[in-house]
């Protein structure tokens, strides 16, 4: 495979710039319209699914629990004595940033304050430490299980198995290499859909975050034009694009260094500048709900939350995590040569895991304690100034906010960036034939092209349907990534029993 020059699968490149296109082209028309459709498909499938969705990423704790006991949690991957690709500390870097993308610095400000802002469902006791444990319930173990178990599947097919790169390797325990057969072209092409929206999501949040600093404090104007959202979202698409073409071994590497060193710092200044009692305090009261609710809320059967509330904040969430969690399965499983099946799952779901809980105290925490301590200036900047203005109100709280502004705005660009490239990676390879373990690079015409795609769909579908419609555009994407995750488990479960198994005989 590897003295083949790649080339490209023209079925999975193309289909997905059909749907793309239908839904930029609504946005321009009738923006109300694209947001309605957009709505009722994903208000009918987090309604009739629900349950799914938080069954299932539950099931995926359990599962690689059982994984991590077994014999198999001793398989290295890519086979004994393989060469890894990345060092330990570089490895977690690249993952952390892969995964949290502009989400981690956007959403666990400001979503904080929209539960204490708005009237909390009843009955869940204090604001404060509900809308926190909500957030570790949001971002750490539960959707990190849904990247690690795809993450996980395709390193081993592709590593040990000498399975193509392609989505359907995750299918290849279950159904054997019939997976590769019947409509493995579809599942990447869909996947490649649900990744380009959720992108596209995200770097229109980011393009916000940065306007939002910039007309804070460098005399900006409040709100986005077109052409200023079209100024931000070229600069950072020229940047990861650039990056990703360099490789994994160059850009995506240092960025990645530079991205995770910068939020540790950040988080560290904010948390020990700001009220560090009151919020460790409030940690903690947050940390024993959390763990006092965890079963009954990842299953969406708490009593105390309506289902309402329950589909438009955690179901949303699962949906959105699940809409990422293929493509981002393959550059996760890429990642983890010569690093045993064990390693994979700390580095993936408990090392990540707990870099988002200390980063939603550093900063969800604070923000909670002084919107209290402030008379709800957080909610009425959320109110006022949409959640982009959230964390530029927060660092106006603390000492230093013309130097904490301009490093927060530096780690919206980089962490776009690092996540971005190291998508784009993953989906250009996943558009060429013949790429393999020694032959894991796209061509850059590829990289490039998709970076296009996604700048042109987010700065069309931000600026004119709003982030709210390209997320609802997202989250369809999540039902078959769902459906693409679950079976995988199954064929992953199988594997950890034939390992107990051979371990007997």
């Amino acid at each position: 495979m590897a003295n083949r020059p790649p080339h490209v699968r023209y079925g999975v490149l193309l289909p997905p710039l059909l749907p793309l296109l239908l839904c930029a082209v609504l946005a321009l028309r009738d923006p109300l319209e694209l947001i309605a459709y957009a709505r009722g498909a994903s208000d009918w499938i987090l309604q009739h699914f629900d349950w799914l969705f938080s069954w299932s990423c539950s099931a995926f704790l359990l599962l690689l629990g059982a994984v991590y006991l077994s014999p198999l949690g001793r398989t290295v991957i890519g086979g004994v004595g393989a060469e890894r690709l990345l060092s330990p500390w570089r490895w977690f870097a690249i993952t952390a940033c892969t995964t949290i993308a502009t989400g981690i610095l956007f959403w666990g400000i400001a979503e904080p304050v929209y539960h204490v802002s708005a009237p909390p469902p009843a009955g869940v006791g204090e604001p404060a430490v509900f809308a926190l444990s909500t957030l570790f319930l949001h971002w750490t173990l539960t959707p990190y299980a849904i990247y690690t178990v795809g993450g996980l599947l395709f390193a081993l097919g592709f590593y040990n198995h000498r399975e193509p790169f392609s989505l359907s390797t995750l299918l290849v325990p279950l159904f054997g290499e019939r997976a590769h057969t019947h409509g493995a072209a579809a599942i990447d092409a869909v996947c490649l859909f649900a990744l380009v929206a959720g992108m596209a999501a995200a770097l229109g949040a980011g393009s916000l975050a940065l306007q939002g600093g910039l007309a804070g404090y460098a005399g900006g104007a409040a709100g986005a034009s077109p052409l200023e959202l079209g100024a931000f979202i070229a600069a950072i698409v020229v940047a990861f694009s650039i990056s990703a073409a360099s490789g994994l071994q160059r850009g995506i590497r240092l960025l990645s260094n530079w991205n995770i060193i910068g939020f540790i710092l950040l988080a560290l200044f904010v948390f020990f500048t700001g009220p560090t009692g009151e919020t460790l305090g409030l940690a903690g009261r947050a940390a024993v709900d959390f763990v006092l609710t965890f079963v009954p809320r990842n299953l969406g059967i708490d009593s105390g939350i309506p289902a309402d509330w329950s589909h438009a904040w955690t179901t949303f969430y699962w949906a959105n995590w699940y809409a990422w969690a293929p493509i981002t399965a393959l550059f996760l499983g890429r990642l983890a040569r010569g690093y045993t099946v064990r390693r994979f799952i700390e580095v993936n779901l408990l090392a990540t895991s707990l870099f988002g809980a200390f980063w939603m105290v550093a900063f969800g925490g604070t923000a909670l304690v002084l919107d209290g301590q402030s008379g709800g200036v957080l909610s009425a900047t959320l109110a006022a100034g949409g959640p982009e203005a959230v964390a530029y109100a927060l660092l106006g709280e603390l000492p230093g906010v013309r130097v904490t502004a301009v490093m927060f705005l530096l780690l919206v660009f980089l962490s776009y960036v690092t996540a971005a490239d190291s998508n784009v990676s993953a989906m250009s390879a996943l558009c060429m034939h013949d790429i393999g373990p020694d032959s894991a690079e796209a061509p850059v015409g590829i990289k490039l092209l998709w970076g296009a795609v996604i700048g042109t769909t987010s700065w069309v579908l931000v600026s004119f349907a709003g982030l709210d419609g390209i997320r609802l555009i997202s989250t369809l994407g999540g039902f078959p990534a769902m459906g693409l995750l679950i079976l995988g488990a199954v064929g992953l479960g199988r594997l950890a029993y034939q390992s107990f198994s051979a371990g007997r005989e």
